[in-house]
């Protein structure tokens, strides 16, 4: 799906308001399109804990926890180590060294993770976490999010 019209308001309400109902939608959406091989654990993006806790929960944490326990798939989890800044107003070069070096698995990884995210832009944070995956241990890394911006904005 595209980060763009419904789906951009429904991400707006969980993310910045904490909508249960904009969240309960997002997850069907993201069961209902759920890809055929999804790993052996998830792995939510994690917020820096100073951030985590401004905003009172981590969405990829919550949407991980459901898809976790509809399919039965453990979730691994990561620390992110590194403050940055805000990746919403970073280019693309700007985003990945922002993120370069920011997260750490918590233990060895299985061979095969799906990281849970909730929009991709660029791809930035999904390639930092899973390079913290592979150095950690993880063979495959996957990445399954709910929308990512139409090409050319990121």
């Amino acid at each position: 799906m595209l980060y763009q019209g419904a789906i951009k308001e429904l991400l707006h309400d969980f993310k910045f308001q904490a909508s249960p109902r904009a969240g309960i939608l997002l997850y069907e959406l993201m069961r209902m399109t759920s890809p055929a091989l999804t790993g052996a654990a998830l792995l939510a993006v994690p917020m820096y804990p100073s951030h985590a806790r401004e905003r009172g929960f981590n969405q990829s944490y919550w949407l991980a926890k459901q898809l976790g326990e509809t399919l039965g798939t453990p979730l691994v989890k990561a620390t992110r180590i590194k403050d940055s800044f805000s990746q919403r107003t970073l280019n693309r070069r700007e985003r990945a060294a922002n993120l370069a070096g920011a997260f750490r698995l918590e233990a060895e990884p299985p061979e095969h993770i799906v990281i849970i995210d909730d929009v991709v832009t660029t791809g930035a944070t999904g390639h930092a976490l899973a390079s913290a995956a592979l150095d950690a241990g993880a063979k495959r890394v996957d990445i399954w999010a709910v929308a990512r911006t139409p090409l050319g904005k990121g």
